[in-house]
């Protein structure tokens, strides 16, 4: 009995470590950076790894164009292109983190330090709480 239980302290304090690892992967992640750009380069986002925009610049060109639309579409292309590079670089950390060993459920967690909430598959499915 009393084995179980030193097996359940060091499962503790291994995620105990791994909870403060994930803090300061979380306060990387904010200094990090990702670009996505559109119209071959006439909009830029940028962003951090928390997927936060930090800058969008948009070329004197688009605006002298007053073409609404397009510039809309321009800039929902660069952010989209940015938050896709954005969560490779969550995709990378956690590599780097756990070192190269995929755990299941980590990507959540990291998810939960970086208030970025996990995607469900499928809305019509119950979830597991």
């Amino acid at each position: 009995m009393f084995k179980n239980l030193a097996n359940l302290g060091s499962v503790l304090r291994h995620a105990q470590q791994l909870g403060g690892q994930l803090k300061n992967l979380s306060e990387e992640m904010k200094h990090r950076r990702a670009t996505g750009t559109a119209g071959g380069g006439m909009v830029e986002v940028e962003i951090n790894g928390l997927i936060e925009v930090l800058r969008c610049t948009i070329d004197e060109q688009l605006v002298v164009q007053q073409d609404k639309e397009l510039l809309e579409d321009l800039i929902a292309a660069a952010v989209n292109q940015a938050i896709v590079k954005g969560k490779q670089l969550h995709s990378e950390a956690m590599k780097d983190l756990t070192g190269g060993i995929d755990l299941p459920g980590l990507q959540e967690a990291m998810g939960r330090f970086t208030g970025e909430a996990p995607e469900p598959d499928d809305e019509d499915e119950p979830r597991e709480v």
